[in-house]
């Protein structure tokens, strides 16, 4: 039997591409503010527009299992990002709540990433684009 190398199918490009992109936008991220990771920057921009999400549901919104996001949540109370408290409705819950120094970082992040985002998709038209998310969507679809 006779298969193409794993790193010569889209499955290599598609995940080579993402590593590449979050490098790229993991350090210019780092050029802005300290001790912070993207995927806390994510979780950060998720809780201010939907401050009741669960972690259960946070960890969905990052493909994070519930173990990682944990820790994930951890460093950034121990970094002054996020307060932790229970949840009075819930008590087998916790309150996730961004800090003054978070919204600091929510403000700043939509320039990173707006900039970030441009860079990375210099050249490629809005019909390209569409395609492109249409053809990962339909991917997706395939393998779920």
């Amino acid at each position: 039997m006779e298969i193409s190398l794993p790193s010569e199918t889209i499955f290599h490009t598609i995940e080579s591409t993402i590593k590449a992109y979050r490098k790229f936008a993991q350090q210019r991220i780092s050029e802005e503010l300290e001790n912070i990771t993207i995927d806390q920057s994510i979780a950060l921009i998720h809780l201010a527009e939907y401050p009741d999400l669960t972690q259960n549901e946070l960890a969905d919104l990052l493909f994070k299992d519930n173990a990682s996001l944990t820790r994930m949540i951890n460093t950034m109370v121990n970094n002054g990002f996020l307060k932790r408290s229970m949840n009075e409705e819930d008590r087998r819950r916790f309150k996730l709540e961004i800090t003054p120094h978070g919204e600091k970082v929510v403000e700043t992040l939509p320039k990173i990433i707006t900039n970030n985002r441009s860079i990375a998709l210099l050249g490629i038209t809005d019909t390209e684009l569409n395609q492109l998310n249409s053809l990962l969507r339909k991917i997706k679809s395939n393998c779920q």
